[in-house]
């Protein structure tokens, strides 16, 4: 395409994704009233918000029972998967093929199919075993991470295959294991993909609603839920709390964002397999 239809394409999509973010920056420094009449630029501006939303319904424990259940499943999955992707792409067994068609095509299983088999599934064993499962940070662990641990694995897949294997062969003629290879070869050269596989898996956790409102109760509530809270909220009875939503919202949203910031090298390198040069 031309040079110039690129910025014009640009622009456009630049616009449409930063003029919601202003609007939700500019609607926190508002008043609930103002932001209820419709001002897009604050009459008054105040940090009013965002000292009120860590009282207002607990947005504070939220954010750290996410941190904590999204940061679990993302070390996890990115570890289980890494192990896991290089016997399947270097070693040759019966049922690998297999494995590898299900790992693509539990992709395709939408979660609200599978929130109630699972539901029951935990509840059963939790009577069964003894042990309360739904309603604790745990289980909901193990929930994210039995859909994050596919995706990690295949993601961990691709980036493996592209890896030259004279590396590894170098490494058995002087007498390395295949544990000492995975950690010594395997794993220093695939930090793009482990970061790439580690925050898709984390992004999975944090944005997550669905499965959140069943497994949590109101002690494990994570951000998402807190969120949800917020919109049946209201000031004085009568506002809903527009104002305090965004702020939250933006307070909800900087973890991803730090997040971004801190790995994008490793980010750019795993989506475009980099791999090795």
């Amino acid at each position: 395409m031309p040079t110039w239809l690129i910025a014009v394409l640009t622009t456009l999509l630049c616009i449409l994704v930063l003029v919601p973010i202003a609007y939700i920056f500019l609607a926190s420094l508002n008043s609930d009233i103002g932001v209820a009449r419709g001002e897009f630029w604050p009459s008054e501006f105040s940090l009013e918000s965002y000292t009120k939303i860590w009282g207002s319904v607990g947005l504070g424990k939220g954010i750290i029972n996410s941190l904590i259940v999204s940061g679990s499943v993302a070390v996890v999955s990115a570890i289980i998967a890494i192990g896991t992707a290089y016997v399947l792409v270097r070693f040759s067994f019966v049922g690998r093929l297999t494995m590898l068609r299900g790992l693509l095509g539990l992709q395709s299983i939408p979660g609200t199919l599978m929130l109630l088999p699972v539901f029951v599934l935990f509840a059963s064993i939790g009577s069964w075993v003894g042990i309360t499962i739904i309603g604790t940070l745990w289980g909901l662990f193990i929930a994210y991470l039995t859909f994050a641990l596919p995706f990690s694995t295949w993601v961990m897949v691709t980036y493996l295959r592209g890896l030259p294997r004279e590396l590894e062969e170098a490494a058995r003629i002087d007498g390395a294991s295949n544990l000492g290879i995975l950690f010594r070869i395997i794993v220093p050269l695939s930090w793009p993909g482990i970061v790439v596989s580690g925050i898709f898996a984390f992004l999975l956790g944090w944005n997550d609603v669905l499965f959140a409102s069943i497994f949590t109760k109101p002690d494990t509530a994570t951000a998402a839920i807190v969120l949800q809270t917020f919109s049946a909220s209201q000031e004085g009875g009568a506002i809903p709390v527009y104002s305090q939503m965004m702020a939250a919202a933006l307070v909800c949203a900087a973890p991803v964002v730090i997040l971004y910031f801190v790995f994008q090298r490793y980010l750019v390198g795993g989506l475009t397999a980099g791999g090795v040069k």
